[in-house]
């Protein structure tokens, strides 16, 4: 907790059994209050791992829900714990968990809204041992999109991030895609609602275990990132209406009469049963 503010990491993982442990150990639990670790149907043992580390919050997805859907579930999970902070780090060990302090305190500080832990800051992503195309390729797209919808940051692709709750509540981020262009799309939503995105260097390391996508996923996900970009121009311009930048509009509903408390209408069950539809 920081300043009053509770603190919440999320673990979105997937075949994560083996660099589940070094993350965990290295998470700072004098700032971080809470841990939430998603599994989207590994077939590892990634649960049992979790659950010998003593993680309080672990759920499991009846079956792989993608990326994204992950995120969603790390979330909304997060709000309901009451979160204000929620630092998204992947299990894969790729990103340094000992960063986590630094982008909280940013938030908690009121200085950002959102911070990401860059690969690019500091230039020394390729020493690290970032592949040479994912390097041109993250480049490319992240001057494109800079050019595209007018912001300056030195890369939109980490995987390392964390959010205010103000945020989170504030984003329609349940309307996004459940694969890798999510982080994308999150990212396009919190410029569009005014709020800046902070950014602190991050080295990151690049070995087997380390999660990663292939070539041709890596050009479905630059294809969608540019037409990510474009969309959000449209919606800036008025062009166009996206669903991805404004909230569904909420049902208002009055209870007329309340019945018993084990009843439908008892207020707490009926907007359990909503949500279930």
């Amino acid at each position: 907790m920081i300043h009053g503010k509770k603190v919440v990491v999320v673990l979105p993982a997937y075949n994560a059994a083996k660099t589940l442990e070094k993350t965990y150990r290295e998470i700072d639990f004098g700032v971080v209050d809470d841990v939430i670790l998603v599994d989207d149907a590994s077939k590892d043992n990634t649960v049992e791992v979790a659950k010998a580390l003593g993680i309080n919050h672990i759920l499991k997805h009846d079956r792989n829900w993608g990326y994204g859907g992950n995120q969603k579930t790390c979330y909304q999970y997060a709000l309901s714990l009451n979160a204000d902070i929620v630092i998204m780090l992947h299990p894969d060990y790729q990103y340094n968990p000992k960063l986590i302090p630094s982008m909280a305190y940013l938030i908690a500080h009121g200085v950002f809204h959102a911070v990401l832990a860059s690969r690019i800051l500091g230039d020394r992503a390729m020493i690290n041992g970032m592949p040479v195309y994912k390097y041109i390729f993250n480049r490319f797209l992240t001057w494109s999109q800079n050019f595209i919808i007018w912001e300056k940051l030195s890369e939109y692709h980490s995987g390392y991030r964390a959010f205010s709750r103000e945020i989170l509540e504030k984003i329609n981020f349940q309307a996004n895609s459940d694969d890798f262009i999510f982080d994308n799309q999150m990212l396009t939503q919190i410029f569009y609602f005014g709020y800046e995105i902070g950014e602190i260097s991050c080295p990151a390391k690049y070995f087997e275990e380390a999660s990663s996508i292939n070539f041709r996923r890596s050009m479905k996900y630059g294809l969608g990132v540019l037409g990510n970009s474009i969309l959000y121009r449209l919606n800036k311009w008025h062009l166009a209406k996206s669903k991805i930048y404004h909230k569904p509009k909420e049902k208002k509903i009055e209870i007329v009469q309340k019945s018993q408390p084990n009843d439908l209408t008892n207020p707490s069950q009926f907007k359990g049963a909503l949500e279930d539809r």
